[in-house]
């Protein structure tokens, strides 16, 4: 056994993934011209282009270059429509499922995993990248019978076309006529593109900053890495599962814990939630930190390294079982990932789509997206420098000072959008007035 070393990730993995990443945040970065310009419905079905060419790529790669183009050409258009989508939603909803609705992204993004997982099973990788343009040719098709946004529609001058589908959306019976008004009210008010100087006013660079900030805790809270490494990590805490059977329990755990956010948060709010979370993940973290400090040999320095690109831990550094105390790792993991999963991963995209003013929510959203996407990419490359210079409780503990500091975050800064429409939540950064907030409609 001496001499043996695991591996922290290998190279070609961590390029593949790497050039996903930086091919979400070039996505984030077109959508902010994108959903303006061509509209969010629209803009979504343009993502099906790059992402069906990409999967053909991967499908019939015969060399790593098509690999990586196909993984560029899908986290591309995963970037386009992490921008669009969240917005689309928020911009058709009722108030009242507003926050079921938007969850249903992340529903089906863990879904889908769950579905890859068990066709891997059977299939090779060539297949699975063959199965990824199913459900992008069912997008397109469905996408066709969907209506645009009512507020984009506005936006063009296009009111009777609006007025149709707030109708088809909201049923003839109801005083869509009236939501109709409230929508081309705000619009008149923003009728102009956002410029350089309105940028200064509070009523537009509060909530894009708010909506910024909240995408970028997320990612430093530490999902992108510990699901990047969740085997390694798992290796080093004396956690022996197959890599099969972490895929499994970590989509389970998410899918569980994300159906808990869409049901609840238009009942309890998006807060509240977000609080939760924030503080299970606290403790994860917490806990994960405080378990390797006190478990693991000491000399980290010495005796890891990067070898060939690689970061490598000897075999003196990877704990060994020692009774039921090696569950701990994997209870706290697991409750980071259920604590993520129902509050900072979905509410965060659902709340960006809610507090951004319409004139500013098409670019505002791609910069979200882009954010997310670059700090996913330094903190997943930070994270190997740290573990190998420091050790790897290092990073868990610095999560965890994260998610305290979004606890203060959400208290201080984050509204309460439970049951508002997108024009009172406006009227709320606008003018200031909390009592806008606390009416329901």
């Amino acid at each position: 056994m001496g001499g043996h070393r695991a591996p922290m990730y290998l190279p070609r993995t961590f390029l593949l993934q790497s050039v996903f990443t930086l091919g979400a945040a070039a996505g984030g970065l077109s959508a902010m011209l994108l959903n303006d310009r061509l509209g969010r419905k629209l803009s979504i079905m343009f993502s099906a282009v790059p992402s069906a060419v990409g999967y053909a790529f991967m499908g019939s790669a015969q060399g790593v270059w098509m690999l990586l183009l196909g993984r560029l050409l899908t986290g591309y258009a995963g970037g386009v429509t992490a921008a669009s989508i969240p917005v689309y939603i928020s911009e058709i909803s009722h108030p009242g499922v507003r926050g079921t609705l938007g969850a249903c992204p992340q529903i089906m993004a863990v879904l889908g995993s769950l579905i890859l997982y068990a066709l891997g099973l059977k299939l090779s990788w060539r297949w699975l990248a063959v199965a990824g343009e199913v459900p992008v040719l069912t997008m397109i098709i469905l996408l066709c019978f969907m209506p645009n946004s009512p507020r984009f529609l506005i936006s063009k001058g296009k009111n009777d076309e609006a007025v149709g589908v707030l109708r088809w959306l909201r049923g003839q019976n109801t005083d869509f006529h009236r939501e109709f008004e409230q929508i081309k009210e705000s619009v008149r008010k923003q009728s102009r593109r956002i410029s350089c100087a309105e940028i200064k006013d509070p009523f537009i660079y509060k909530p894009i900053l708010i909506a910024v900030l909240m995408r970028f805790l997320q990612q430093l809270s530490g999902v992108t890495p510990i699901l990047v490494y969740l085997q390694t990590i798992f290796q080093s805490t004396a956690v022996v599962l197959k890599p099969e059977y972490d895929a499994a329990i970590v989509g389970g755990v998410r899918l569980a814990s994300v159906l808990i956010s869409a049901f609840s948060m238009d009942k309890a709010g998006r807060k509240i939630l977000l609080f939760v979370s924030a503080g299970i993940m606290f403790a994860s973290n917490l806990i994960l930190g405080l378990y390797i400090h006190y478990t693991s040999l000491p000399s980290h320095n010495s005796t890891t390294a990067v070898v060939n690109g690689t970061l490598v831990i000897p075999e003196s550094l990877t704990a060994e079982p020692s009774g039921y105390i090696t569950l701990i790792p994997l209870v706290a993991t697991m409750f980071f990932i259920m604590g993520y999963a129902m509050g900072w991963g979905p509410i965060t995209w659902l709340l960006m789509s809610e507090i951004l003013p319409l004139k500013a929510r098409g670019v505002a959203s791609g910069l979200c997206v882009l954010v997310s996407w670059l700090t996913a990419f330094a903190l997943t490359r930070f994270f190997l420098l740290v573990v190998r210079d420091f050790g790897l409780e290092v990073p868990f503990l610095f999560f965890a000072v994260i998610c305290a500091g979004n606890l203060l975050f959400t208290g201080c800064c984050v509204p309460e959008t439970k049951g508002r429409s997108l024009e009172q939540i406006e009227s709320y950064f606008r003018t200031g007035r909390r009592s806008i907030m606390r009416n329901h409609i």
